[in-house]
C-alpha cells in the first residue's frame, strides 16, 4: 500500500502499533549500561532509614502478616525445600555431609544417638536464603554498607540475623511451564514481564506489596527427566528487565527453583544482574533452589495460587544466608 493513500486514522494506528512492537522487542534486551542505570534508579537505600538491614522485608507489615494468615484455609502444608543432596553432581559441587558421631554401638550416656551436619549451602545444590551481605557492587552492599564489613569473622552488617524472627507473608506461585503448556523450561530460556502478567491474568492473582513471589521454571522436573547439568552455566530464569517491574510492585522476597537469573544472563559483562539488583539495589533477600514441584501441583489442584508463606532462617551471627525449609500453607 502506498503511504500517500493511507487514511490519517489508519496511519496513526499503524505508527502506534509499530512503536508498541518496537518497545516490546527492546524490553527483551538489556546492556551493562542499563544494569548500571537500574542500580541507581531502583535503589531502596535509605528508604527505611540509614541503619536499615532488612530491606524489602520491611514491606511485610503486621497488616500483611494478618492478611496472609487468612489464606490458610485448607490446612494443607507444602515444603518448598529440596531434600539435602549428599552426592556430588554436576549441579552440586558441595554435597551435604551427615556424620553419625554416636550410634547404637557407642551411645552417649548409654542412651543417645548423635550426629553432625556440614553444609556449604550457597550455589545450586541446596535450598537456601541469601541475606543482603551476600553480594557487593563497587565496594558496597545494600544501604551503602561497605563490603569491608564482611570479614573472616562474618558479616557485621546485613547478616542473616536481621530475619531471626521469621518471615510470614502472602506467597504467590508463578508457574511458567504451566502457563506455556510445557513440563519444564529448557536451560537458558528467559522469563519476561509479559509472562508474569499473563500468569496474573490466567490466575486472577495480582502480585503486590510485601509478597513473596516464587517463579517455577520446572528445573527439578527436567532434572528428574534428563539428569543433572551444570546449572551455574546454563539455567532458565528471569531476564533482568523484570526487576524494574518487581520494584514497581514492591515485592518483598523473590524465590525460584534456580538462582532467579536466566543463565547466561543475556547482559554482556554482567553474570547475575537479577541477583545484584535485588540484593544490593532493592535490598530483597532471595530464596534459591526451592523445589516448587509439589507447591505448583497443589496450587493447580486447589485452583489457588496464593498461600500463607513462612520461613525461619538459622540465626547465625555474621552469616551471609542460611539453608532453610520454606513452607506454603493453603
Amino acid at each position: 500500500m502506498n503511504s500517500r493513500h493511507v487514511p490519517l486514522g489508519l496511519s496513526l494506528i499503524l505508527t502506534l502499533s509499530l512503536a508498541l512492537t518496537s518497545s516490546a522487542q527492546t524490553s527483551h534486551t538489556a546492556t551493562k549500561a542499563d544494569f548500571e542505570r537500574w542500580m541507581k534508579q531502583l535503589s531502596n537505600w535509605g528508604r527505611w532509614g540509614k541503619d536499615d538491614q532488612k530491606g524489602t522485608v520491611n514491606l511485610i507489615t503486621a497488616v500483611k502478616v494478618k492478611q496472609a494468615a487468612t489464606l490458610a484455609k485448607s490446612g494443607i502444608t507444602v515444603s518448598m525445600e529440596r531434600p539435602l543432596n549428599t552426592e556430588t553432581a554436576a549441579d552440586n559441587g558441595s554435597p551435604f555431609t551427615h556424620t553419625m558421631t554416636n550410634t547404637s554401638e557407642n551411645p552417649v550416656a548409654g542412651a543417645y544417638a548423635m550426629d553432625r551436619y556440614e553444609i556449604s549451602y550457597h550455589g545450586y545444590g541446596h535450598t537456601h536464603m541469601d541475606a543482603l551481605a551476600h553480594a557487593f557492587y563497587e565496594g558496597k552492599m545494600f544501604n551503602g554498607y561497605s563490603q569491608n564489613t564482611v570479614t573472616k569473622q562474618g558479616a557485621a552488617k546485613n547478616d542473616i540475623t536481621a530475619y531471626q524472627n521469621g518471615i510470614v507473608t502472602r506467597g504467590v506461585i508463578v508457574d511458567i511451564p504451566r502457563l506455556k503448556g510445557i513440563p519444564y523450561m529448557e536451560p537458558g530460556a528467559a522469563i519476561f514481564v509479559e509472562d508474569l502478567e499473563a500468569w496474573e491474568k490466567k490466575t486472577g492473582v495480582k502480585i503486590g506489596s510485601g509478597d513473596a513471589v516464587f517463579v517455577r521454571t520446572g528445573r527439578w522436573a527436567r532434572r528428574a527427566a534428563k539428569g543433572a547439568w551444570n546449572a551455574g552455566e546454563i539455567l532458565a530464569g528471569l531476564h533482568v528487565s523484570v526487576v524494574p517491574w518487581l520494584k514497581q510492585r514492591d515485592v518483598a522476597i523473590l524465590g525460584g527453583d534456580g538462582a532467579s537469573d536466566v543463565m547466561p544472563s543475556q547482559v554482556a559483562g554482567v553474570s547475575q544482574p537479577v541477583h545484584f539488583l535485588m540484593l544490593i539495589a532493592l535490598g530483597s533477600p532471595l530464596f534459591d533452589n526451592c523445589d516448587l514441584e509439589a507447591v505448583a501441583e497443589t496450587a493447580n489442584r486447589l485452583g489457588r495460587y496464593e498461600f500463607m508463606f513462612t520461613a525461619a532462617p538459622m540465626a547465625v551471627p555474621g552469616g551471609t544466608g542460611s539453608p532453610l525449609n520454606p513452607i506454603a500453607i493453603f
